[in-house]
C-alpha cells in the first residue's frame, strides 16, 4: 500500500491550476510540476519535469473553448504515455464539446465521440468527469468512466438554505431527470419548462409546467452558458408568483453577455461549482468547490476502492 501511494501523482493543465491545487491539497500529495514551453505562433509544448515511470498519473483540466484546452489536455495524455506512466487518468471536472452527442440535423459531426477518441488515442486509461451534458456519453468511451455528480456538493448547502415551500424545477424536458432526482432527496415538488428554441442560445418561446405560487424555486441544469435560459426561467417563475428563484448549475461556462443578463434578471443566486474559473466575481454568484469529491474518487481509484458511496444520483 505504501508502494501503491508513492506512485500516484497529480499534474494540472493550466486552465485548472487552482482546482487542481485544491485537489492535490485535499488528497494530501503535492501537485506535480510541469513546464510549458510556448511559441511564437500560439503553440505550445508541456513537459513533466519529474519522472513519472511507473507511476499512476492523474492529469486534472476541463475542456471548455477555446481549443487550447482540448489540446493541452490531449498533449499532456501523449507525453505522460511517451514517459512510461502505468496508469493514465484524464480527470476532466467540466467535459467539453459535450453538447454535439448526436447528430441532430443532417452533415453534422458528433463531437463527443469524437472527444472522447481522441482522450484514448492520447493515451487516457481512464476518465473521471462531473455532470456530463448527457449520460450516454459515458459510452463513447471504451476506457473505464468515473461519472461524478455535483449534487454531492450541491445538496448539503440547499439543505443549510432552510428553505420554506421548495419546489425543484427543470429549464427544459431535457433536464427534468436531473430535477426529479433532486425533488427526491430534498423531498420537494417539481415544475418544467418548455422552450423552444429560434437557434443556438436563443430562446423564441417558454411556458412553465407546474404551479409556482408562493414557492422558493431552485432551478437544476448541469451548465450556465449565456444564462439565457436559467434568468428567462426565473423572470417567468416570478411573474407567476414564486417567492423567490435561485440556480444550481455544476459547469458555469458563462459566454458572451451572461453576467448582464444575471445581473438584470430576478435570480436570486446562482451557485455553481469550480470546475471551470470564473471569468469574474458577481455578488449573485455562490462558488461551491468540487475539490474534495474529486480527490476521495481519485484516492479510490489508486486504491481500487468502490466509489459508489459518491453517487447520491
Amino acid at each position: 500500500m505504501a508502494d501503491l501511494e508513492k506512485v500516484a501523482k497529480i499534474f494540472a493543465c493550466s486552465q485548472s491550476k487552482t482546482l487542481a491545487k485544491s485537489i492535490a491539497e485535499s488528497y494530501g500529495i503535492p501537485l506535480g510540476n510541469i513546464n510549458t514551453m510556448h511559441f511564437s505562433d500560439g503553440e505550445f509544448q508541456p513537459s513533466f519535469e519529474e519522472s513519472i515511470r511507473g507511476s499512476r498519473v492523474f492529469i486534472i483540466g476541463s475542456t471548455n473553448p477555446n481549443a487550447d484546452n482540448l489540446m493541452e489536455m490531449l498533449l499532456m495524455l501523449d507525453a505522460a504515455k511517451r514517459s512510461s506512466a502505468r496508469h493514465i487518468t484524464a480527470v476532466l471536472p467540466y467535459f467539453g464539446w459535450a453538447r454535439q452527442d448526436r447528430k441532430d440535423k443532417p452533415r453534422v459531426p458528433i463531437a463527443a465521440k469524437m472527444v472522447a477518441k481522441m482522450l484514448e488515442t492520447a493515451g487516457a486509461t481512464r476518465i473521471i468527469t462531473m455532470d456530463l451534458h448527457a449520460d450516454q456519453i459515458q459510452g463513447f468511451f471504451e476506457r473505464p468512466v468515473d461519472h461524478l455528480y455535483a449534487s454531492t456538493v450541491f445538496l448539503p448547502y440547499l439543505r443549510s438554505l432552510n428553505l420554506s415551500d421548495l419546489t425543484i424545477a427543470s429549464p427544459d424536458m431535457g433536464g427534468s431527470k436531473r430535477a426529479y432526482a433532486y425533488s427526491k432527496f430534498l423531498e420537494s415538488d417539481v415544475v418544467i419548462c418548455y422552450k423552444q428554441r429560434a437557434k443556438a442560445n436563443k430562446i423564441s418561446h417558454m411556458e412553465l409546467i407546474g404551479d409556482v405560487t408562493g414557492k422558493n424555486v431552485v432551478l437544476v441544469d448541469d451548465m450556465v452558458d449565456t444564462a439565457g435560459t436559467l434568468t428567462h426561467a426565473a423572470n417567468l417563475m416570478i411573474e407567476r408568483g414564486a417567492k423567490s428563484v435561485r440556480a444550481v448549475c455544476s459547469h458555469p461556462v458563462l459566454s458572451g453577455n451572461a453576467y448582464e443578463k444575471l445581473e438584470e434578471s430576478k435570480l436570486e443566486e446562482l451557485i455553481v461549482t469550480d470546475s471551470i474559473p470564473l471569468k469574474k466575481d458577481s455578488p449573485k454568484i455562490k462558488v461551491l468547490s468540487c475539490a474534495d469529491l474529486f480527490a476521495d474518487v481519485m484516492k479510490a481509484v489508486h486504491y481500487n476502492k468502490s466509489i459508489s458511496g459518491k453517487f447520491l444520483m
